[in-house]
């Protein structure tokens, strides 16, 4: 099958594309793969959205009825002790923490109504097609890409469902998979696009996990809710985990409308500590007062999990090779001080459809387009994570109070102009098995965390149960291990009194140590219970699980999330 412009992945940067491509020229013919079971399954964000780009893509989306339904009418920010909130002055507020003319949304929602516009102007989207493999032409250039098998059972062999995957070729290939795209990683490596002009390595990318509920508050017991009201958080439980290095997190509550709030922690993966537990982290964070107060009588309706990619301007890769572009969370646009990116993904989207759209017009096909990479520098999203290049690597350098008072300096008083560019050269997997981390942590024990109350905490797999998550069984393991012998090796031969760090860091229980009745251990993989977050992907010290595709449409199927 032959398109002009072939889209992987219908997240707000790959739709963007799309649409801004048909307004373009209604002729071009543009198609949008999409893994999960239906537009916006797979999303997850918090989210508050900035409508910059959605006011350049449909001025009249308001009209329109996209659903940005919840203005933002209060902001606080908080310092979280262990019993108490300190209230930041809104003088000392962050200046990209603050909300004016913002909504509170479901990011998959509105990439539903986002693939509705798509498909009017004449877009194709087929949900339930996972990319599967790049194709690559004579010159070294992407030529398009090849769908997953369906129907292999687990061990690769045809059942009676089985259908091949589908060859689809394109003029141009956009690359919108969202934070570490399993393809956008594979071209990362094959195009050395984490190199600078001069061939030097950029900072790596760097990754939070984000993990998330939305709760439905009966007003009746619970008078607190308050639409539109928009709370961030530092400090505690990260602070006390982690008082002996410099990584942190942090959390959200937003008020949305139908006496819902959504709420979450995200996590650096750039801790140390080697029984540091993300999904546990979350439930101590709701047990603050602060926090517990605004879910009381709340039912919990919905979980799901993560990576954000936040390492900013000195991460960013180059985002342009022979017949295609990678974009939005793929590259790692996502501006980390606003914890905002479904903005900053569309126009990179917007952006891309622009220069493609030129080309075409040109009959230049599967040309490398650097006039891209000046595109992006003259657009308002590079001024936005020139901003905030120093947020992220202050914290890393200095710590959470340290780095924030850099950061304030840095951002609200001189706007991100202080002539300093800090660097953040080592990757999140060889924080907590570097030197540091095994000073540190030298015989560490297992934190005790709390049991889940099954009232305001819960467990892993009952949360995985809330994120609509399916996988058949009968098929090959999407998680893929280099080297099988290195986590039992972890389970029985670490030093210090540490284990296989999978079976902390995944927020889903995918990872598990099972004693046999025989007296020996195995190492399990649950890949039915997988979020498709990509926290091991990322995470794993030695690098030694791959995330790949399962078949089109598994995974999650989160609603409003």
């Amino acid at each position: 099958m032959d398109v002009d412009v072939l889209i992987i992945g219908a997240g707000p940067a790959g739709l963007a594309t799309a649409c801004r491509l048909k307004q373009l020229n209604p002729e071009t013919h543009v198609m949008v793969l999409e893994k999960g079971s239906e537009v916006g399954a797979h999303i997850l964000s918090g989210a508050i959205m900035q409508p910059t780009a959605m006011n350049e893509l449909f001025p009249d989306w308001q009209a329109m009825g996209a659903p940005l339904n919840t203005p933002v009418v209060e902001d606080e920010v908080y310092y979280f002790t262990k019993k108490f909130g300190i209230k930041f002055p809104k003088l000392l507020e962050p200046k990209l923490l603050k909300n004016h003319d913002n909504y509170i949304v479901s990011l998959g929602n509105v990439c539903r109504w986002l693939a509705q516009q798509a498909e009017s102007l004449g877009v194709e989207i087929y949900p339930g097609f996972a990319a599967s493999e790049l194709l690559f032409g004579e010159d070294n250039q992407i030529t398009g890409v090849i769908t997953g098998d369906m129907g292999l059972d687990a061990n690769g062999q045809q059942k009676d469902s089985f259908v091949a995957g589908m060859e689809i070729h394109a003029s141009y290939t956009v690359f919108s998979e969202g934070c570490r795209g399993h393809l956008g990683k594979q071209l990362i490596a094959h195009y050395q696009l984490d190199k600078d002009s001069s061939g030097q390595k950029k900072d790596p990318q760097h990754y939070g996990l984000g993990i998330k509920e939305l709760w439905q508050i009966d007003p009746t017991l619970n008078n607190l809710h308050k639409e539109g009201l928009v709370l961030h958080t530092a400090g505690w439980p990260v602070s006390e985990t982690l008082a002996k290095e410099k990584a942190g997190g942090g959390g959200f509550l937003y008020h949305l409308e139908n006496n819902q709030i959504s709420l979450g922690f995200i996590s650096e993966l750039a801790y140390q500590h080697p029984f540091y537990d993300p999904y546990e982290e979350m439930q101590r964070w709701k047990t603050h007062p602060e926090i517990a107060k605004f879910l009381k009588g709340g039912k919990r309706i919905s979980y799901g999990a993560r990576a954000i990619a936040k390492g900013g301007l000195q991460s960013l890769p180059k985002m342009h090779f022979a017949g295609g572009l990678l974009i939005g969370c793929d590259a790692g646009t996502l501006n980390n001080a606003k914890i905002k990116g479904s903005h900053t993904a569309m126009k990179s989207g917007m952006l891309a459809a622009e220069v493609i759209s030129s080309a075409l017009s040109d009959n230049r096909l599967q040309a490398d387009l650097s006039e891209y990479e000046q595109a992006f520098k003259d657009s308002w999203i590079y001024t936005e994570l020139h901003q905030q290049k120093n947020w992220g690597p202050a914290r890393h350098h200095f710590g959470e109070i340290l780095g924030g008072i850099f950061s304030f300096i840095d951002i609200n008083l001189f706007n991100g102009r202080l002539p300093i560019t800090l660097r953040d050269p080592q990757p999140d997997y060889a924080a907590t098995s570097s030197k540091q981390a095994l000073k540190t942590y030298k015989n560490v024990q297992p934190i005790n965390y709390p049991k889940a109350d099954g009232a305001l905490t819960f467990n892993k797999l009952d949360s995985v149960f809330l994120s609509n998550t399916n996988h058949g069984e009968d098929q090959v393991c999407h998680l893929k291990l280099k080297d099988s012998e290195i986590p039992f090796k972890h389970l029985t031969e670490f030093e210090d009194g540490r284990s296989e760090p999978s079976l902390f860091y995944c927020p889903a229980g995918v990872y598990e140590k099972l004693d046999e009745s025989d007296g020996t251990l195995k190492f399990q993989i649950n890949s039915q219970n997988c979020l498709h977050c990509k926290t091991c992907d990322i995470k794993d010290p030695a690098q030694n699980i791959n995330w790949t595709i399962p078949e089109g449409g598994d995974g999650p199927t989160y609603p409003n999330m």
